[in-house]
């Protein structure tokens, strides 16, 4: 999701300066010269694709000149819907835990205090997002998290934890270096790293290192400032034949208190969604301008209008909401509520089309949640994943991705008397332990049967192994 509207920040306007004035961070070209001076392998699977002109590591295209990186590639009328994750975590070298809600706020004008890794400025974030071909449209905070709608999807910074969520031709796992140095300036230790994503409509389109996991796993243990810190492993879930899931994780959690081992991510990744329901996501539906009104302020507007008419506000009752509407088309939410986040993240375009809700909040029992979602969007086929520790797993009752006949089917009830009951029957599932207790989980669902297919119906987009 591009917009051509974007924010932009002058790092003279922000000047950058972390906690402690020994490692103030001018600019990234020295970060640049020193960390990336090795070459990539660009070896490729058997499953994968490779790319021959791949660059070097001392080749790379994020110096300080740069606006955006490398040249961007011309659109072609496709867009990578499915996201790349990286999830950072970081623990005191002191051992302590800064909980945000009970720090005490020196100034009545500052509504709560940060510590960790949300003393970063906008300069710092801004740095990390360049690496990784976005920009910062629009933030939103509570006591406990910072969420930023980027030009390619999400960003959420805890006190000791950073996602980053980037879809398209994004290059996440360039931005990694940066967060863990930037991260080593606050006088924080590296705790836990994960990375995932699923495999690749389009994997022609992505640029270096994201030509395939192969690559992906290369440059995670060939680069010099990271291959000695992670020390992970990758995986594959799921049939190479069909929709899988990527991870990569490498564990070195101390932890102190039960209550940080049941953390738990849920992701619905669905595809080739229901016309009528894309249609709502193009911003020409909407009335553009009116008398009065600022650019910004139309788009504002009919952000929350697209929100309200998906009923995506009903997904996330009580949170407060983030939404951002793209020309022509596409749309970006993110929404928290007290400790956790929800982001969501649609392509319209008929024949690629695609819808992704994530969450993080711990609850009982997902399903009325996963049937929500689903509903909203009536997709053709849908893909499940969740990461938990083995104490958040153990909390959740009922899940459609065990492997019981009891949830080999889910029965979505209509929204209204004119909608039919949609049925969706799980094809395969795949879970992995990893790294003592992390739990990976993923499941395909398509849909079972239908009243009366559309004679517009979508175009089915062909299947990679990337």
């Amino acid at each position: 999701m591009t917009d051509q509207n974007e924010e932009t920040v002058s790092n003279a306007e922000l000047p950058l300066s972390c906690i402690t004035s020994d490692y103030v961070y001018t600019s990234d070209e020295s970060l640049n010269n020193e960390m990336e001076n090795q070459s990539d392998n660009n070896t490729s699977s058997n499953h994968e694709s490779s790319n021959s002109n791949m660059p070097s590591l001392g080749d790379e295209f994020d110096n300080a000149s740069g606006a955006s990186g490398e040249i961007d590639r011309e659109y072609t009328g496709q867009f990578e819907g499915p996201e790349k994750t990286l999830e950072v975590c970081f623990r005191r070298r002191d051992g302590k835990i800064v909980d945000s809600s009970c720090v005490q706020v020196e100034s009545p004008s500052v509504p709560y205090a940060k510590a960790g890794l949300r003393l970063l400025t906008r300069a710092d974030l801004d740095a990390i997002c360049k690496r990784a071909r976005c920009t910062i449209l629009s933030s939103i905070s509570n006591t406990y998290v910072d969420a930023y709608v980027l030009s390619e999807s999400s960003l959420f910074v805890y006190n000791y934890m950073i996602v980053i969520k980037t879809c398209g031709t994004t290059t996440l796992l360039r931005c990694l270096a940066l967060v863990i140095e930037l991260g080593r300036r606050l006088e924080l230790e590296l705790d836990w790293v994960g990375y995932s994503r699923k495999n690749f409509n389009f994997p022609d389109d992505q640029c270096f290192p994201h030509g395939s996991f192969t690559q992906e796993l290369e440059y995670l243990n060939q680069h010099k400032r990271l291959c000695d810190k992670l020390d992970g492993n990758g995986y594959t879930l799921g049939p190479i034949t069909d929709d899988h899931w990527f991870v990569f994780v490498a564990d070195q959690t101390i932890r102190a208190r039960p209550e940080m081992e049941n953390d738990r991510v849920l992701n619905i990744m669905m595809f080739d969604f229901d016309l009528d329901v894309a249609d709502l996501f193009y911003y020409d539906k909407y009335e553009q301008r009116k008398e009065g009104e600022s650019e910004d302020e139309a788009t504002r507007r009919i952000s929350f209008e697209q929100t309200k008419a998906a009923g995506i506000d009903a997904l996330c009752p009580g949170a407060l909401f983030d939404p951002r509407a793209f020309e022509p088309c596409g749309y970006s939410m993110n929404a928290i509520l007290y400790k956790s986040y929800y982001t969501m993240h649609i392509t319209p375009e008929e024949g690629s089309s695609y819808a992704s809700f994530e969450t993080n909040q711990k609850l009982p029992s997902y399903t009325s949640l996963i049937n929500n979602v689903v509903r909203t969007f009536r997709p053709r086929r849908f893909v499940i994943t969740l990461m938990a520790d083995e104490g958040g797993l153990s909390e959740i009752k009922g899940s459609p991705l065990v492997d019981t006949k009891e949830f080999s089917r889910i029965n979505v009830p209509p929204k209204s008397k004119a909608d039919t009951k949609l049925a969706y029957r799980r094809t395969n599932i795949a879970s992995i332990k990893v790294e003592d207790d992390c739990c990976c989980m993923m499941g395909n669902w398509v849909i079972d049967n239908r009243v009366q297919e559309n004679n517009n119906e979508t175009r089915y987009r062909g299947m990679s192994f990337a």
